[in-house]
């Protein structure tokens, strides 16, 4: 199983980290390009390919501005996309309506605003549909993430 994060601009790389951090925690196999939809069409068409042939199961894509690179990776592939709005003009918010504004029939899965963290968690639950031992890792995940909050918040809170 095989992960590919993709996005526009080497500025997005502290944003797109969260996705690459998630896929670490989780043990799950990645790897990450800065590709354009409009600067280098072909050389993302080409990647697109060969991500395939070599077993890419689901797609993040990050983008900011026009943010059209989720929507373009979405028409070229069967595979998953998962879109990271990233902030820059409108705090990002003409990034989020971009992305998750997609065309009927060509729909790209959405996370908030430069929180490629959750694209990675959702990856992670796409994969656990087909993956027993991915599913028992989010299974530990999950139990642990209570546990800790009940640990952090049970003595009450000083306001």
């Amino acid at each position: 199983m095989k992960v590919a994060i993709i996005f526009g601009s080497k500025s997005d790389i502290e944003v797109m980290k969260g996705a690459a951090n998630c896929m670490r925690e989780f043990g799950i196999e990645f790897e990450a390009h800065v590709l354009s939809a409009h600067r280098v069409p072909e050389k993302l068409v080409e990647t697109l390919k060969r991500l395939e042939e070599e077993g890419v199961e689901v797609i993040i894509a990050g983008a900011g501005l026009a943010a059209h690179l989720p929507g373009v990776i979405a028409s070229k592939t069967m595979l998953p996309v998962i879109g990271v709005p990233i902030k820059a003009a409108l705090e990002g918010m003409d990034a989020l309506l971009s992305i998750v504004q997609m065309p009927k029939s060509i729909p790209v899965a959405t996370v908030g605003i430069n929180n490629s963290y959750n694209a990675g968690m959702l990856a992670i639950q796409i994969l656990a549909i087909k993956y027993p031992e991915v599913k028992n890792k989010l299974v530990e995940f999950r139990i642990n993430m209570k546990k800790k909050f009940i640990a952090d918040n049970s003595g009450g809170i000083e306001l």
